[in-house]
């Protein structure tokens, strides 16, 4: 039998992942960004199926990406982790920059934000893993990231049951 504690090991950032439909805008904390490839520069994120995120991420093909700075308060993650774009808007209290795409780009609390296009996109269960190409990125701030350790044993966060690390 496998113990599931040894995943907890594995070491994750937090960010904000936005997506656009026309005028409706959303986006979610996740904890799985990584850079894929330098040439073209490519990120991939892993996005629950369940999520309004995924669903403008498949119908348009692109996603925005915010670096989360580690002095980001709980009260300001709340609405992007346990609360959905159906039943709020999330933009309508944060600064964000409009990006060349049209997506939405958050920048409170960002130390880097980048939009991209889609480019792959891998099935795996009960998320997608997208992969995108950046078509444009800023590094808003110098500072230090936000990890999920530190989000789980210093600020006692706890992950949304569409998260892949919920427990």
């Amino acid at each position: 039998m496998s113990d599931k504690k040894a995943l907890w090991d594995i070491s994750y950032g937090l960010y904000i992942v936005t997506a656009t439909d026309g005028e409706k805008h959303n986006g979610q904390i996740v904890n799985t960004a990584f850079q894929v490839t330098n040439t073209p520069p490519q990120i991939a994120v892993c996005i629950n199926k369940e999520n309004l995120t995924y669903e403008y991420i498949m119908k348009t093909k692109k996603f925005g990406v915010s670096i989360l700075e580690k002095q980001t308060p709980m009260i300001f993650m709340g609405p992007w982790g346990f609360r959905s774009g159906r039943d709020i808007d999330k933009f309508k209290d944060v600064n964000y920059k409009t990006g060349t795409s049209g997506l939405r780009l958050i920048t409170d609390h960002a130390l880097s934000i980048m939009e991209t296009k889609v480019t792959s996109i891998q099935d795996v269960g009960t998320h997608s893993i997208f992969v995108g190409e950046v078509i444009s990125s800023e590094v808003i701030k110098d500072g230090e990231l936000l990890t999920y350790e530190y989000y789980q044993k210093e600020l006692k966060g706890k992950a949304p049951k569409t998260a892949p690390t919920y427990k």
